[in-house]
């Protein structure tokens, strides 16, 4: 599940004090609350609502940070993951077990001739 991003809703920093998150949530909220412009649409506001009753709560806001973290942790991951299985596959085809037991046989044979 993606977390949705609250910071770039209320166009703030991750970094961002309560009151900056307070200002910024005053503003979009004049800016798209439908009783104030006839064009704002109802979901715009709805996700301001849920943005500020996360980042405005101290509590929850730290649970969230955390759970923001774990998702860019395991999106790392599988990038690396995905990276790493390209690779494999461009890469030439390694030798098997027989080919290699093989070879060693003929190069030791080829020794003892010598």
């Amino acid at each position: 599940m993606v977390l949705p991003d609250y910071y770039a809703i209320l166009e703030v920093t991750s970094t961002a004090s309560l009151e900056d998150i307070k200002r910024a949530y005053r503003r979009l909220a004049r800016l798209h609350h439908p009783d104030l412009n006839r064009d704002a649409e109802d979901r715009h506001i709805k996700r301001i609502n849920e943005a500020y009753g996360v980042l405005g709560d101290p509590t929850r806001r730290m649970a969230y940070d955390i759970q923001r973290l774990e998702q860019m942790k395991r999106d790392v991951i599988l990038n690396f993951i995905l990276t790493q299985r390209e690779r494999l596959r461009q890469s030439p085809p390694r030798m098997t077990w027989k080919e290699g037991a093989q070879g060693f046989v003929r190069e030791l044979k080829k020794n003892m001739r010598d």
